[in-house]
């Protein structure tokens, strides 16, 4: 780093590169068979795990403890996040803390705030849920002897009352409405969920730890800094946007509603007590913070595959600037407009992105499964060794999901090195942590 007029520290974006890595677990001793101790190592790191339903590789909540741990146990039932989910004493639960996610259970009450915000908006989605069908769910969920599911719920109830048409993809019966908006102001916490994804619900207090539930509730900017301060240690360096973003939280105060918090006073007071540092980072219009206990390595040695909602790629705009990295999903183009694939997970070697490849794993195809290469480009700039190295990522990551094989169609200027690679390598030797299922 160096220091310009007025002492204020510039980083090279290489630096903030690395800052930034080593903030999200990239320098972290792997450990040989990863451990609920390696998982709270990480999930320290990470803050939270999104959720996402898609599954044509692997459910995205398992993909960042893969890129940081190693092939662990990933089991939905028994795995370390199924046990860390839904076993005692529990470790995360699920809520609307970046988008859907898991979370440490200790962040329940900093989101307080959020829960009373949508109770006062009559919820995140659903403006609509009549107040007969809140009670009749409440009494009901209250009345089981443990976790129910929508579906279970509205056999119980008699009926989850008419379906909405609205939606082309959340046509949800009142009943599922009302759960989910139960759960969105905290009366409803997920205790897990089946294995076909089906959400259970349960009351806060037969999910949540007691000593958790008993934890005062922070004042709403309280919380607000709490979990700015939280994000700036699972960033290293970032903007003010980005800190926001991170657990999506209102960035600017406003003048008219001082009751609203706001990452904007939650930075400043952070700075004023010297847990954030105002930084310049080369090439980054905006204004940057550096955490206090930032490290700044001299080299990350990383090599694997992140999920297009892995944090380090979450916020579009950070990622190109750290990494020199275009990057969007693409699962909601039409097939003929997409450039690079469906489901496309950029390639970290070192502390660089130089490759990126859309994957799908084929459980059903013959002889033990597929993991199957759509296509795989390189980014420019990328070293000589990056089929070679992005061959034994893939078959690391296809011992890990239980895959036999791979297979590379010829799509994308690095699938004739990459395909030749794969052929000439192997399955790594030994047993994996675990199967991975789902």
């Amino acid at each position: 780093m160096s220091t310009t007029q007025g002492q204020t520290q510039t980083l090279s974006r290489s630096q903030a590169r690395r800052v930034a890595l080593a903030a999200q677990g990239f320098l972290d001793k792997p450990h040989a068979e990863p451990t609920m101790r390696t998982f709270d190592r990480t999930l320290a790191r990470t803050g939270v795990l999104q959720v996402d339903s898609v599954n044509v590789l692997q459910r995205a909540h398992y993909m960042p403890l893969y890129s940081r741990m190693g092939p662990y146990d990933a089991d939905p039932r028994t795995g370390l996040l199924a046990r860390a989910a839904e076993k005692r004493p529990r470790r995360v639960v699920e809520y609307w803390a970046h988008v859907q996610a898991f979370m440490p259970v200790d962040l329940w009450p900093l989101m307080q705030h959020r829960m009373d915000f949508y109770r006062a908006a009559r919820g995140k989605w659903w403006k609509d849920v009549e107040d007969s069908m809140i009670e009749r769910v409440r009494v009901a969920v209250a009345a089981q002897p443990g976790p129910v599911t929508a579906r279970e719920l509205e056999q119980v109830i008699g009926s989850g009352g008419p379906r909405s048409k609205e939606h082309w993809g959340w046509n949800w019966s009142e009943a599922r409405k009302t759960l989910d908006f139960l759960y969105q102001i905290g009366e409803l916490a997920i205790a897990g969920r089946t294995t076909q994804f089906e959400v259970r619900y349960d009351l806060p207090e037969r999910v949540l730890p007691a000593h958790v539930l008993d934890l005062p509730v922070p004042d709403p900017q309280d919380a607000v800094t709490d979990l700015v301060r939280r994000a700036a240690r699972s960033h290293g360096v970032a903007t003010a946007s980005c800190l926001a973003d991170y657990y999506r939280l209102r960035q600017q105060h406003d003048p008219k509603r001082p009751d609203l918090p706001s990452a904007a006073v939650a930075i400043e007071q952070l700075v004023e007590a010297g847990e954030l540092e105002p930084v310049r980072v080369e090439g980054w219009r905006r204004q940057a913070y550096l955490h206090r206990d930032a490290r700044v390595p001299r080299r990350v040695a990383a090599r694997t595959l992140l999920s297009p909602f892995d944090p380090v790629v979450w916020e579009r705009e950070r990622t190109e600037q750290l990494f020199d990295f275009h990057y969007r999903i693409e699962i909601y183009t039409p097939p003929e407009k997409r450039v690079h694939g469906y489901y496309v997970l950029p390639f970290l070697l070192g502390e660089e992105i130089v490759a990126r490849v859309d994957l799908k794993a084929d459980r059903a195809a013959a002889d033990g499964g597929l993991l199957r290469v759509a296509a795989a480009w390189a980014e420019p700039g990328a070293p000589a060794a990056t089929a070679e190295q992005l061959a034994a990522e893939l078959w690391r990551l296809a011992d890990w999901l239980g895959l036999a094989g791979i297979t590379v169609a010829p799509r994308g200027d690095l699938a004739p090195e990459l395909s030749a690679a794969v052929s000439t390598s192997s399955a790594p030797s030994g047993p994996t942590s675990g199967p991975t299922v789902g």
